[in-house]
């Protein structure tokens, strides 16, 4: 009876976390294919903003329980990552990064964001792993030699394009807002 009752309540989370992915891909799918209207603003809810993170982690092998929690124009990101798992090819300069490197660890990643005129930017504001906060050297490291890698597109300090018809991005603890132009 136990096992039954386990099963009914990871079948109900599964099934409530497939439908908050599924709410976000099809809130991407609309901006992203123009039915949106100009001047609407489209919420992801927190919910759904770590049901897709969870999602799309599920792509990456070394990566488990990732969280995301927003704030006012700023964001954390959690998870537990294996970074030997994601890029086995990194090899540490120093050996405390390389004990960094090993095994699967807990990682914060904290960024600022600035959004206007169809662009944004994430600012860096820290990375801890295993609650070491990574700076200058291990930090250009970490950035260069594993993240930069994996995701090439990845614009770090800089602005990029947002898609059409993306006026620009709201963060804020009640969800992520994509605003339209208002044409």
């Amino acid at each position: 009876m136990r096992l039954l009752a386990v099963a009914l309540v990871c079948g109900n989370f599964l099934c409530a976390e497939d439908l908050l992915y599924r709410s976000a891909a099809a809130k991407l799918d609309r901006i992203e294919s123009g039915k949106t209207e100009p001047g609407e603003v489209v919420v992801f809810t927190p919910p759904e903003v770590n049901a897709y993170a969870r999602g799309k982690a599920l792509q990456y092998d070394g990566i488990r329980n990732p969280r995301v929690e927003l704030g006012m124009s700023k964001a954390s990101g959690f998870a537990l990552i294996n970074i030997a798992k994601l890029r086995a090819n990194v090899t540490a300069t120093n050996p405390l990064m390389g004990a960094l490197l090993e095994g699967e660890r807990p990682v914060r990643v904290s960024v600022r964001m600035e959004s206007a005129n169809g662009q944004c930017t994430f600012h860096l504001r820290s990375v801890e792993i295993s609650g070491l906060t990574l700076q200058g050297r291990m930090l250009d490291f970490l950035l260069s030699s594993v993240f930069l890698p994996m995701f090439p597109e990845a614009k770090i300090g800089e602005p990029f394009d947002l898609r059409e018809p993306i006026d620009h991005l709201e963060m804020r603890p009640d969800g992520l807002r994509a605003v339209m132009k208002k044409k």
